[in-house]
């Protein structure tokens, strides 16, 4: 104990202590092993890095940034079919020799749309009544199926997928009780994301209980610690993949192990590929994937200027038009490579937050107003770290409908997610000779991965919703 206290002077942060005497010997004890657990010198570290981070929030990137070059993008509308077929050859191909691992987002609770369960078990109003979870499992099997109609052997994709301390057990829970939705439970794996403690914001460790330090997930970016310390890149190794996809659970359009993207990043041989869609607008408030000297990053719209956000090309595109969708291709190498030398020099970032924390009085109270700081990892800061990077611009429409709201929002809520979703599934059965459709119509991921496989059933035919195509 007295050794405990004279580290926690040395750092400045004694008043951990401060409740000691009041405390029963099992909160003590739980005490004791909270602050055992930290690394006080890394800490301080992390929030001298992330204070920085909060401090350059103003600072305009203007003169730095750069789009990025023609020669490290390709633009999936631009494509011939003869080019999206072979980047499709080599993405099913790789998906029949087992070499591909999807990694999944997935820590974040419901809390903005009002649940307060796991994002992935969020249902928008389909037809169906599929949650998240559930459609981007069924995209999986359709795609096994779909490599092994076009390669002639079985291979499986891995499903890795991180959670939180407040997601773990719900999410692993609620995948038994609906038995993978059909994935061997051999090919999912969920792993914990790491915590920090937070922070005032003069740099004090913030206690939730008498007995307990405050802490919150450290962002997507946390993944890169997590894969090392929680056995799954060997687990990735022992399987012999090669590919990851690693996106976020909250986009309901995702294309899961997208065949196109996977064969693109591996016919250029990048170690990092990211996915993007083009901006809608100069305001739009996304991060746009950009150059900065000599490496790549996301940039977000509040570091540049309004007039470099309206900048435009000859052809009336946006010139910072990339933008970020949390989605991204990596190689087993390279995540074996950040987590042995760069994992450490991963940037750090500072949000300031209502946290609540124990007053002088020994009283647990909720402020009204930012009074400490969380910090976290983004999972695209490591595309720095690329030797051979590489983006793909895909179709928002058959891409990307994220949720994050609830309806009162009218944005990025189950409405839009649920209305995008339905006019993908729309213009398929259009396409493959539907005659009519009236009401919400809903093709099931089993059938369907991407508008294939329903000329047979929609040929000449007329749909009335709601319905669902399975």
């Amino acid at each position: 104990m007295e050794n405990l206290k004279s580290q926690l002077v040395e750092h400045g942060q004694e008043h951990l202590l401060r409740y000691w005497n009041e405390l029963s010997k099992e909160e003590q004890d739980t005490l004791e092993r909270d602050i055992s657990d930290l690394n006080l010198i890394e800490l301080t570290s992390y929030f001298d890095k992330a204070t920085a981070s909060l401090n350059a929030v103003n600072n305009k990137l203007d003169d730095k940034i750069k789009p990025i070059p023609d020669s490290k993008i390709v633009f999936a509308k631009a494509c011939t079919n003869e080019e999206i077929q072979n980047y499709r050859s080599l993405g099913l191909k790789e998906v029949a020799d087992g070499r591909v691992a999807v990694l999944l987002l997935a820590g974040g609770q419901g809390t903005r749309l009002g649940v307060t369960y796991p994002k992935g078990m969020f249902e928008v109003g389909l037809p169906s009544n599929k949650t998240l979870f559930q459609l981007q499992a069924e995209r999986i099997r359709r795609l096994e199926t779909l490599a092994e109609e076009y390669c002639g052997k079985k291979g499986e994709i891995l499903w890795y997928i991180m959670t939180s301390e407040a997601t773990h057990d719900s999410t692993l829970n609620y995948l038994k009780e609906n038995h993978y939705f059909g994935l061997k439970e051999n090919n999912v794996k969920a792993f914990k994301q790491g915590m920090i403690p937070c922070f005032t914001l003069d740099g004090k460790i913030i206690l939730d209980e008498k007995y307990k330090i405050s802490r919150a997930p450290d962002g997507n970016g946390g993944l890169y610690k997590a894969l090392k310390f929680e056995g799954i890149l060997d687990d990735m190794v022992k399987r012999n993949i090669r590919s990851v996809h690693v996106h976020s659970v909250d986009n309901i359009l995702v294309k899961v192990a997208d065949p196109i993207f996977v064969g693109y990043c591996l016919s250029v041989k990048t170690d990092c590929g990211v996915k993007v869609i083009e901006k809608s607008s100069p305001s739009e408030p996304v991060g746009v994937v950009c150059k900065i000297e000599d490496h790549y990053q996301v940039v977000e719209y509040s570091e540049i200027s309004k007039e470099t956000a309206e900048l435009r090309r000859d052809d009336g595109r946006l010139v910072f038009n990339a933008a970020n969708i949390c989605n991204h291709y990596f190689t087993v190498d390279f995540l074996l490579k950040l987590g042995d030398k760069h994992e450490s020099s991963v940037d750090l970032h500072g949000a300031k937050k209502k946290i609540p924390y124990i007053d002088e009085n020994g009283k647990r109270c909720t402020p009204t107003s930012p009074n400490g700081i969380k910090i976290e990892k983004f999972v695209f800061d490591v595309f720095k770290f690329a030797k051979n990077f590489a983006a793909w611009q895909g179709v928002r429409e058959e891409e990307f409908s994220p949720l994050k709201n609830s309806d009162s929002a009218k944005q990025d809520c189950p409405s839009t997610a649920r209305h995008d979703l339905l006019q993908l599934h729309k213009m398929w059965l259009l396409n493959a000779g539907a005659e009519k459709i009236i009401g919400d119509v809903e093709v099931s991921p089993l059938i369907s991965y991407a508008g294939e496989n329903l000329q047979n059933i929609a040929q000449g035919q007329s749909f009335d919703g709601p319905f669902v195509v399975e």
